[in-house]
């Protein structure tokens, strides 16, 4: 057998998509708050003329309620409990601990709230895996400091962390800092809280952002660290393997490009705790100044790197930049934009499915950086069906989760240290890029429609007891087959 024995096996959820409850028990409005939902979700954000003003008569906004997961969450774990889950990936809401972000004292009942969901999953065995900042940062930072860019922010964080470890270390063992912090690159929006009236087109912004998170992720391990000695606190991105699409020397160099600007600059920083030299080159390409450094910032960022890498792994993507495939053959996913790659399928939003991509990308992973990885989110995005006697025969997320644990196992046979996977909305949950809810990647249904009408009942899909399997067999029930 490849997988260890302690392998944690799960599923993943983030605070902003599930919760709900978005103004319950002293809780501030988060940049996600403040997303419209729909397929225009992106186009909005993106206009100068957002400002990130909740219009309730002009939007919907499905993440006020999520899948109310604030007020159901003994259920839910309930269910996660019976698929035997090993581990639950969930991140806390920053903004119901520092409703404005920039208090001095935390909201106490939103610390009660993390509380009882941490001792929940310890009472089934379940080891808690918490994002400290999952998209959703108090929306007056955004609005009043103007997002990561402001030095401010740092020192907020910092105070946030330092409650939040505080309280939980003690219980939680796995922790993590930014949620795909890469994605910014594409969209700062989300991760960074820009939007063009505040600076999100200007690139210097964005590497002035990201060195803050930098230093805050820091502090986050130094903070960790000085409390627990086995404290496990981790960076996390998105990961794509950036295939040429042919053996152009111009699609190869795009293709290194590519990955150095979107899958390796952040990490880089994070693991290998220095600047890559080829940052000047980014900066001189995206025409962007160089981060303003604090005295102190760089030491503080060599000395207190990540304990392991966690990262989102959906689809790989294909560059041309010679033209060889139209404009009909643009292919895009997951904050990524490229050509469609002739030899892959793609599910019904147009991500390329390709197990063979995880393999690689675990192996070039685990190359550059030796430290433990851990894939923290792997899905299928799909329109369910149930059927009249209510089950849900979702044979297509067996099919890709299956062929995609095929290729951690081959990856961990290659020398790969894998820790463990948690495949993204576990339970059917709001999806980040448009807010709805008909693309469900869950191993359990939610009876909730994209206007936001039904029942919120729970059931079961066809996958929930494949899935229960594969963990109560550590994976040898594929291996097998």
């Amino acid at each position: 057998m490849s997988f260890k024995k302690d392998f944690l096996w799960g599923g993943a959820t983030a605070a902003n998509q599930c919760e709900g409850a978005f103004d319950a028990d002293g809780k501030g409005p988060s940049v996600a708050d403040a997303m419209p939902g729909g397929k225009q979700r992106f186009a909005i954000l993106n206009s100068q003329e957002f400002d990130w003003t909740i219009d309730k008569g002009k939007y919907g906004y499905p993440n006020h309620i999520g899948i109310d997961h604030y007020h159901r969450f003994k259920e839910d774990i309930a269910l996660f409990a019976e698929m035997g889950f090993k581990a639950y990936r969930f991140s806390i809401a920053w903004s119901r601990i520092f409703p404005q972000g920039d208090e001095e004292k935390p909201n106490e009942k939103g610390l009660d709230f993390y509380g009882a969901l941490i001792d929940e999953c310890l009472k089934y065995g379940i080891e808690p895996v918490i994002t400290l900042s999952h998209y959703e940062m108090p929306l007056h930072l955004a609005k009043e400091y103007g997002g990561w860019k402001n030095r401010q922010i740092v020192a907020f964080f910092e105070r946030y962390a330092t409650v939040v470890l505080g309280r939980f270390a003690a219980k939680v063992k796995y922790w993590m800092t930014f949620n795909e912090i890469n994605s910014a690159i594409e969209f700062p929006t989300l991760s960074q809280g820009l939007i063009p009236s505040t600076g999100s087109d200007d690139f210097t912004n964005r590497f002035q952002a990201w060195h803050h998170q930098f230093v805050a992720s820091a502090l986050a391990v130094k903070i960790g660290h000085e409390l627990r000695e086995d404290i496990q606190i981790g960076c996390m991105q998105i990961y794509a393997p950036f295939y040429p699409l042919d053996a152009h020397p111009e699609n190869q160099f795009s293709s290194q490009f590519k990955e150095r600007a979107f899958d390796y600059f952040t990490s880089d920083v994070q693991v290998r705790g220095a600047y890559p030299t080829y940052m000047n080159r980014l900066l001189q390409e995206y025409d962007a100044k160089a981060p303003v450094l604090e005295d102190g910032d760089l030491d503080l960022i060599k000395q207190y790197t990540v304990d392991y890498l966690g990262f989102s792994y959906y689809m790989s993507m294909a560059t041309d930049v010679i033209g060889a495939q139209g404009e009909s053959d643009a292919a895009s996913g997951n904050l990524m934009n490229g050509v469609r790659n002739p030899f892959l399928q793609a599910s019904e939003w147009g991500w390329q499915i390709d197990p063979l991509g995880l393999r690689i990308s675990l192996n070039d992973l685990w190359d550059r950086y030796q430290v433990p990885l851990f894939i923290v989110e792997n899905g299928l995005g799909a329109k369910d069906v149930r059927e009249a006697d209510g089950t849900i025969n979702d044979d297509y997320r067996i099919n890709y989760l299956k062929e995609h644990i095929r290729a951690m196992h081959e990856a961990v046979l290659d020398g790969v240290d894998l820790i463990g996977y948690t495949p993204w909305g576990c339970i059917d949950l709001v999806s980040a890029s448009t807010g709805e809810m008909s693309k469900r990647y869950g191993f359990i249904y939610v009876d909730l429609d994209d206007e936001g009408n039904g029942t919120l009942e729970r059931s079961k899909k066809k996958s929930f007891d494949w899935y229960k399997e594969v963990i109560a067999t550590n994976g040898a029930n594929i291996l097998e087959n």
